[in-house]
């Protein structure tokens, strides 16, 4: 057994003749902007993107500063946001399961930034993110973790479970949300919505039966559904390619075509989200499969070191080579949209932004005993009653 733990199994051949592109800077200024109020073109590497059974977007995408500027700063936001709560879980004062997305951020503000706000998301464990960018806030996600009442699920539901009215959230069952937003684009589609459902999933969840099961259904009803694998190239503590026999997740929908994306460049992953809302609602093709080739820098959950089955200096090299907030700060910059200067102080704004949250949810009361009983049913449903532990006992609303 010990001689098949050390087995190295080896890298399969890239799906097509080239890699994706998985850097965050290569994006290049078509023409310097003339005035910065208009939008500009920039040009996508020519490898930020690789296809299956569709045509892969165009390479030249329009921009604006502005737009940009608001993603850096939402980017910067979401990675303090995660490490607030990784500081607290230290702290002891957050407990359980705690999943943190840093390294992925271009993948939650790339998605918000490509969609609009009705369409529905529904993840996995990394959800603290998607929850605020969807019509949350950092105060909610930051008090939900700590299990006050002041959390977006009034402190009792935790890292996985917070909601808004377009996030169902992130779900703790391996893979189990895939199915449950299958079903939300069968209601789009159902109520004649001009709406899409984006899905996603790791690539530790993609073996899953529940996820092909999905795929078959949405494509058999050609459902508005696009299903996105989050890449991020180990499941819990397991490498892609020990676990998967094809890692190019992207062609893995059988018939559903699929677009692999460079996830760590913000302005690949809104083109490609914006590209997959166009193929789902105003084409009406049916599903579509994105692969957004990420990065994890923490571990898998809090009680993961992260680098027993990888090493610090790879970390340390994706940390410094591929950070998609720095890619991006340096396409700002580069593109004469702002100084060094302002750019930190958006820094210190995001900064400013969650420490005030913090404070404001650790000032917030934890649950009282009656709260047990309130929240069971969606607000307006309730029965006038309820039985407790005992017979007996009986709430009244």
């Amino acid at each position: 057994m010990s001689s098949l733990l050390r087995l190295r199994i080896p890298r399969r051949v890239p799906f097509g003749l080239r890699a994706i592109q998985t850097s965050a800077d290569t994006t290049t200024l078509a023409q310097p902007p003339s005035d910065h109020s208009q939008p500009f073109t920039v040009t996508l590497h020519e490898d930020s993107f690789r296809a299956y059974q569709c045509e892969k977007p165009d390479l030249e995408v329009q921009v604006t500063k502005d737009e940009l500027l608001k993603m850096y700063k939402e980017m910067q936001t979401m990675r303090r946001m995660e490490m607030a709560a990784d500081a607290l879980y230290k702290a002891k004062m957050i407990r359980g399961f705690c999943h943190l997305a840093i390294g992925q951020e271009a993948v939650s503000v790339g998605l918000e930034h490509g969609i609009q706000p009705a369409d529905n998301v529904i993840t996995a464990y990394r959800c603290h993110p998607f929850a605020v960018m969807r019509g949350g806030s950092i105060t909610g996600v930051i008090g939900e973790l700590l299990g006050r009442q002041i959390g977006m699920s009034r402190g009792k539901g935790g890292s996985m479970h917070i909601f808004t009215p377009t996030f169902f959230g992130g779900n703790g069952i391996v893979g189990a949300q895939v199915p449950v937003g299958a079903g939300l684009a069968f209601a789009q589609k159902y109520l004649e919505k001009p709406n899409v459902t984006f899905a996603l999933y790791g690539d530790g969840a993609s073996n899953q039966g529940q996820v092909f099961e999905a795929f078959n259904m949405a494509k058999l009803w050609n459902l508005p559904a696009i299903f996105v694998c989050e890449n991020n190239k180990y499941g819990m503590g397991t490498s892609a390619e020990r676990s998967s026999s094809n890692t190019e997740y992207f062609t893995r929908g059988d018939r559903i075509p699929g677009l692999q994306v460079n996830g760590m460049d913000i302005i690949a992953a809104k083109h490609a989200v914006e590209y997959a809302r166009r193929w789902a609602v105003e084409e009406k093709k049916g599903p579509l499969l994105l692969e957004f080739v990420t990065y994890r820098y923490g571990g898998h959950s809090m009680s993961d070191p992260g680098t027993t089955y990888r090493t610090r200096e790879e970390v340390q090299r994706m940390r410094s080579t591929r950070d998609p907030i720095r890619g991006l700060q340096q396409y700002i910059q580069e593109w004469g949209l702002a100084s060094e200067q302002e750019l930190k102080q958006l820094d210190k704004e995001a900064k400013a932004e969650v420490d005030a949250a913090v404070e404001e949810a650790k000032a917030s009361p934890e649950p009282l005993p009656e709260h047990l009983w309130t929240d069971i049913y969606y607000k307006g449903t309730e029965p006038p009653s309820m039985r407790g532990r005992e017979r007996e006992e009986v709430h009244n609303y």
